[in-house]
């Protein structure tokens, strides 16, 4: 990683994979396909859902993957990663419908991303990409292999899935900020505001957005709009802030 690399906010907002952005239904890790007696197993139980799914005695024609994958959300919910990755992966394998598949590596290199096992992140997002590299997934597996590169000091690749991601989808917004992001840490600010604009422009202007467009205007020597801008984050930001006490 450049230099520049070393000084990153704390507060940048990473990619979460398909499916995430949407409220869950009532927590519970106990989908009726797992066949699990509370009075036998405790829920929260982190080798429960491991156990139960070992190959030796379950068939393959008893799992259902769609449900699995909500098991690996609801353990991403409360920040169980490791089990997340290993449930992931058991839906990947089990999956027959290659959309669900790809969907399960995809959310299994986020799980990695949050253990910052990023290896990990990257193998599975690659994985992930060679069952489909123009599905509505893919554009989600490449900015986020973009990320997961970046952070294990492979710059240029990162910036490659980056661009990658957006030229997939270029109404991904989550996409358009991330490349802005590592534009601006490699000093390309003009290119960065432009990629942070557009993020923007598709719905995403949240504090974080704008500080990090406000520190390209700075770059850029537009220190009044800056400014301007760093107002109305710390403006968004109160409001989060009041709503999370309401």
């Amino acid at each position: 990683m450049t230099d520049s690399d070393d000084e990153r906010p704390e507060e940048h907002q990473f990619s979460e994979g398909q499916g995430f952005s949407d409220a869950h239904d009532e927590f519970d890790l106990d989908p009726p396909e797992l066949q699990v007696d509370p009075d036998q197993v405790d829920p929260v139980d982190s080798r429960a859902v491991t156990d139960m799914l070992d190959e030796a005695s379950i068939a393959d024609d008893a799992i259902d993957a769609a449900a699995l994958i909500d098991v690996g959300l609801n353990y991403m919910s409360i920040n169980r990663y490791e089990q997340a990755t290993e449930t992931f992966e058991r839906t990947a394998r089990f999956a027959d419908d290659a959309h669900i598949e790809q969907e399960a590596w995809v959310n299994k290199g986020v799980a990695h991303s949050e253990l910052e096992e990023w290896d990990a992140a990257i193998g599975a997002h690659r994985e992930a990409l060679s069952i489909d590299e123009d599905s509505e997934h893919a554009a989600t597996a490449e900015t986020n292999l973009a990320y997961a590169l970046w952070e294990s000091g492979r710059t240029e690749q990162a910036l490659e899935h980056s661009e990658r991601a957006v030229e997939i989808d270029n109404r991904f917004a989550q996409g358009w900020y991330n490349r802005g992001f590592f534009l601006l840490e490699r000093g390309l600010a003009e290119d960065a505001l432009n990629c942070l604009d557009n993020a923007i422009r598709l719905g995403m202007r949240n504090a974080t957005i704008l500080e990090e467009k406000a520190r390209a205007l700075e770059e850029l020597g537009k220190y009044e709009e800056a400014e301007e801008i760093v107002e109305e984050a710390e403006e968004l930001r109160e409001q989060a802030e009041q709503e999370l006490v309401e």
